[in-house]
């Protein structure tokens, strides 16, 4: 008996219809007023409406997905050219909206570090996109699981996202538990990306 690590038929239509229910419903419900990075803390983000035990693990479980995202983009270079566009048009749009000088600061170095990786990809014989973009996920992936554990677990501040998560959802879990079990899904999203790009590339 082979095994199927292809995962072929693995999904039937009304599965990737639920997901994709799913997910366009997580984007329109979560109504984003505004994004501050501070050098020193981290980000914050002001939300209006939308449901609230959606927004509060969106921060970390988005980085953990985005890192899988950018790690299986990096398998081949065209979708690794995708991802650097995609990842520069953001920053481009962050850079028109950010209000100080960290955030501008960031976006226009890794505007110019993409650039520049990119132009040395087309014309000359450094060939490093893949893995610039590999790195990046990778490091998205990894860092979601220490900002994890070093915000929601090891230093328990009463208004973590995990905390108030704790209040709005039923279950008996505190803002630690909650912390682990975000930690435990952002280490399966990476394992998830290093199987399926193993596979990609097999």
């Amino acid at each position: 008996m082979r095994p199927n690590w292809e995962l072929r038929n693995c999904c039937n239509h009304e599965q990737v219809v639920f997901l994709v229910t799913v997910s366009v419903c997580a984007v329109v419900i979560l109504a984003v007023e505004g994004i501050q990075v501070h050098a020193d803390e981290g980000g914050t983000t002001q939300t209006r409406g939308g449901i609230y035990w959606l927004i509060l693990p969106a921060g970390y479980l988005g980085s953990s997905f985005w890192g899988m995202v950018l790690i299986l983009a990096s398998t081949n270079l065209l979708t690794a050219r995708i991802a650097a566009g995609c990842f520069i048009a953001s920053l481009l749009v962050m850079l028109l909206v950010a209000k100080n000088w960290t955030l501008r600061g960031l976006c226009i170095g890794f505007v110019l570090f993409l650039g520049v990786v990119w132009v040395l990809q087309e014309t000359t014989k450094i060939h490093i996109l893949r893995y610039i973009i590999l790195f990046i996920g990778v490091m998205n992936s990894l860092f979601s699981v220490y900002d994890i554990y070093d915000d929601l677990i090891s230093r328990r501040v009463h208004s973590s996202d995990a905390e108030k998560f704790a209040e709005v959802c039923p279950c008996p879990c505190n803002g630690a538990g909650w912390g682990f079990i975000w930690g435990v899904i952002s280490f399966l999203f990476l394992c998830g990306a290093m199987y399926l790009g193993l596979v990609i590339l097999s």
